[in-house]
């Protein structure tokens, strides 16, 4: 795994975007990130998996992966700048492609709030936000 970036003390209530930019490695394979309560019990796991040409979204519960939702909509590049876009909509998440493209994933747990999120693997993040 590359690299790691981990935030514990997230703010993210419905209605907010999160926005994250980063850099592929022209050797990217695959990135993930979570956003949830912790690492254990996430809301929206979000995993390009470039060789596959796959994007897997799936959530825990208490460490426990639920049923994967697999998207075959691959626009990501290696050794390319990446912005993607997380509206969190209290029911669901509506994940926004760096092609406008957008994947929508249901809040399965019902959470109000995210005070977490990681991301992993072959995504450097440049830029992060939350409005």
């Amino acid at each position: 795994m590359g690299e790691k970036f981990e935030i514990l003390n997230l703010e993210l209530k419905s209605g907010d975007t999160l926005k994250l930019k980063g850099q592929l490695p022209g050797d990217a394979k695959n990135f993930s990130f979570n956003l949830g309560q912790s690492a254990n019990d996430v809301g929206l796991h979000f995993n390009p998996r470039l060789n596959d040409k796959t994007i897997v979204c799936n959530s825990k519960r208490s460490n426990n992966w639920e049923s994967e939702q697999r998207s075959g909509h691959m626009c990501f590049t290696p050794g390319t700048d990446v912005k993607i876009g997380v509206k969190f909509t209290g029911d669901k998440f509506e994940v926004k492609l760096p092609d406008g493209h957008e994947i929508s994933f249901p809040n399965r747990h019902g959470y109000d709030k995210l005070t977490y999120l990681s991301v992993k693997g072959d995504f450097k993040v440049t830029s992060f936000k939350y409005e």
